[in-house]
């Protein structure tokens, strides 16, 4: 696939999704945004793909909205641009049905550091940061960052965050739950790369399953997150890789999985 705001590339199960505008420190505009979506719809549809790597090219992951568009008179205007581009980016980022890594390789602010978040997996290199920039200009935080930073870090931090635009570092984040992982800079491909390719050899249909699960624990009470669980381990025990998996640890071998 070829475009002009994004790189991508495929190897051994992995697709690899790099933002590419690094003279605006990968800020987000329209033809951007939706090319980010096709690419994720491509990469939700192809079943060779079983994971997929997002980063950004340069000194940032994604410094959000690139602020010049969303002040164009003649452009589409902030509403649209929220439900257009950053809603439809985040909904297919948790709902793809394989793992969305993410490689955090500078500042994630603003719409970046959301998307970021929204990742199910999030490595970020130690020099890297995280910013909800958005009260700095008036704004409130979007793509969906009201949603998924108090789950992952707690109501207090969340706000303190939130309303203030502190800096927060890649050590920092990962010990306050943010992220997953803060790794040296110039092990960060490496890190977030090894993780990609180890689920792409994965049981895909499990980890969809997982993934699911996990979304709906957010709203749903004990019993019903029971009764769900319940639901998805009988589909799993009618896919090839459980078969496979119970055949390979009773013949003492490695397993062959097929993400079916």
């Amino acid at each position: 696939m070829v475009f002009e705001y994004l790189e991508f590339s495929e190897n051994q199960g992995v697709a690899l999704i790099t933002l590419n505008r690094p003279a605006k420190f990968n800020s987000f505009v329209r033809a951007m945004a939706l090319e980010l979506q096709e690419a994720l719809d491509y990469c939700n549809r192809e079943k060779h793909i079983r994971c997929v790597l997002l980063t950004g090219n340069g000194k940032a992951f994604c410094a959000g909205q690139d602020l010049s568009e969303a002040i164009d008179p003649n452009g589409v205007g902030i509403t649209r641009i929220v439900e257009e581009h950053y809603n439809p980016v985040v909904t297919k980022i948790r709902f793809l049905t394989k793992p969305v890594i993410c490689a955090v390789n500078g500042v994630a602010a603003g719409a970046g550091a959301n998307i970021a978040l929204s990742c199910d997996i999030t490595f970020a290199a130690k020099s890297s940061s995280f910013i909800q920039a958005f009260s700095k200009i008036g704004l409130i935080p979007d793509s969906g960052g009201t949603y998924i930073l108090p789950r992952l870090i707690g109501m207090q931090r969340a706000s303190a965050l939130m309303f203030s635009g502190e800096k927060v570092g890649a050590e920092e984040a990962e010990k306050m739950g943010m992220i997953y992982k803060s790794v040296p800079d110039e092990k960060l491909h490496e890190e977030a790369l090894g993780m990609a390719l180890k689920l792409a050899t994965m049981p895909t249909k499990a980890i969809e399953y997982t993934k699911s699960l996990l979304n709906v624990s957010m709203q749903n009470g004990f019993e019903k997150q029971l009764s769900e669980e319940g639901k998805y381990q009988s589909l799993s025990a009618h896919t090839h890789d459980y078969k496979e998996g119970v055949a390979a640890f009773l013949e003492k071998r490695n397993p062959v999985f097929k993400g079916e």
